[in-house]
């Protein structure tokens, strides 16, 4: 029996797998799959679950991205260590 905690670490390990395009790019033929119709319930449901869980693994790539993103910006204000501006107090 698979237990939630296995099926997560298998759902994150999918997800390492798997580059934000990728993920991107089934998110969307799974979409497409589900607006054209013709499949049956049970498949319109396990494609909704698949589109959930590749949404998620877009959504944690773009978070990562907005994270590095954020640190770039954020970088050191100098390159002592200590967060002051050498040229605020007029020397140079």
């Amino acid at each position: 029996m698979t237990s939630n905690t296995d099926r997560a670490t298998d759902a994150a390990d999918a997800a390492d797998a798997l580059g934000y395009e990728q993920a991107r790019d089934e998110l969307i033929e799974v979409v497409r799959r589900l607006e054209t119709g013709g499949t049956t319930l049970e498949e319109s449901l396990a494609l909704w679950e698949r589109g959930e869980e590749l949404a998620k693994i877009c959504r944690r790539w773009l978070d990562g991205a907005r994270a590095r993103l954020d640190a770039a910006l954020a970088g050191p204000e100098t390159d002592d260590g200590t967060g002051a501006d050498p040229g605020a107090d007029g020397q140079v």
